[in-house]
């Protein structure tokens, strides 16, 4: 899904480019209107994630050597 997102971004400002319309206000509102919320979601997905725990709790090992 990512991959998807930023391929139609990198494709949308390089035809935005082309035809000369990155120019315009409303263009650039919405290019950080976009980037804010893709930012924003990025830190609460931060915040939500939870650290796996790799080891089972009931096998305890020494790793102190």
């Amino acid at each position: 899904m990512a991959l998807i997102l930023t391929a139609a971004v990198t494709i949308g400002l390089f035809v935005s480019g082309l035809l000369e319309i990155l120019d315009y206000f409303i263009v650039k509102a919405l290019l950080l209107i976009g980037f804010g919320i893709l930012f924003s979601a990025a830190i609460v997905y931060g915040i939500k994630n939870d650290t796996k725990k790799n080891r089972p709790e009931d096998k305890l090992q020494d790793d102190s050597h």
